[in-house]
């Protein structure tokens, strides 16, 4: 029986799973953030094929402890209609995973979390009136975005940062929609056979540094100021993407 010690060396894993904590501690600061940190430097490490099945596994079982708040607080009407959009836009990204070549995914990946990166930095928003076309269309985007490389969160916090709700607000309703775009994935994904026993064993390898991130980002956001740790999100964010351009391996 092929082990994951077999498949992948001692550092290729040590490194996909101190990758996966910081990841994790993103995501349960600010509810987004954890592809962009994960998936240019786990795609340069495992494959994107089979980086974006272990986190949307690992996020997917670790994250349901916040939604049940997330219900709450979220503003229920437009996350549904986002997920609408997204429900479209997921197998379009999850059929060019598939079938794109790894180098070429490794470029495409690295070139959205740059772009996302650039987006959340610059501290653009849409300043447009959140109809319910616009909405299901961001939906739709991000979907694309997510079945392509886990890459949800940023078109929908660019989009929900424009409007009037407080941050409680609009984490919850990205926890939300992120919990629909996730139900989307796991279908499609089985659907491509990108989930697989090795997928599998990665993402429980990953997973314990991945709920120890969650935790103590979850803990951080209501003590540490939103600004400060927004800043070193970006840093994370920018040092993975860095690292892990494919003219370095």
């Amino acid at each position: 029986m092929t082990t994951l010690f077999d498949a992948f060396s001692t550092t290729t894993l040590f490194l996909t799973i101190l990758v996966a904590g910081v990841a994790g501690l993103a995501r349960g600061f600010s509810g987004f953030g954890a592809a962009l940190i994960f998936m240019p430097a786990a795609s340069a490490l495992v494959t994107p094929a089979l980086a974006a099945p272990v986190l949307l596994v690992a996020d997917g079982l670790l994250s349901l402890g916040f939604l049940p708040q997330a219900w709450k607080l979220a503003r229920r009407k437009d996350v549904a209609l986002m997920a609408a959009g997204a429900a479209a836009g997921v197998p379009l990204g999850t059929l060019v995973l598939n079938h794109a070549d790894p180098l070429v995914l490794r470029w495409i990946i690295a070139g959205l979390a740059s772009a996302m990166l650039l987006l959340l930095a610059s501290g653009w928003r849409y300043h447009g009136v959140p109809r319910p076309g616009v909405t299901a269309l961001v939906g739709g985007v991000s979907g694309l975005f997510g079945g392509l490389a886990q890459l949800s969160g940023p078109p929908v916090v660019a989009y929900w940062l424009s409007g009037k709700q407080g941050h409680d607000t609009m984490r919850a309703s990205i926890i939300l929609f992120f919990g629909a775009t996730t139900l989307f994935a796991v279908v499609s994904y089985l659907a491509a056979g990108l989930i697989t026993a090795q997928s599998l064993w990665l993402a429980a390898a990953v997973a314990p540094a991945y709920a120890a991130g969650l935790f103590l980002g979850a803990r951080a956001f209501g003590l540490a100021s939103p600004e400060s740790f927004r800043r070193l999100s970006l840093l994370l964010i920018g040092l993975s993407v860095a690292t892990s351009l494919p003219v370095w391996r």
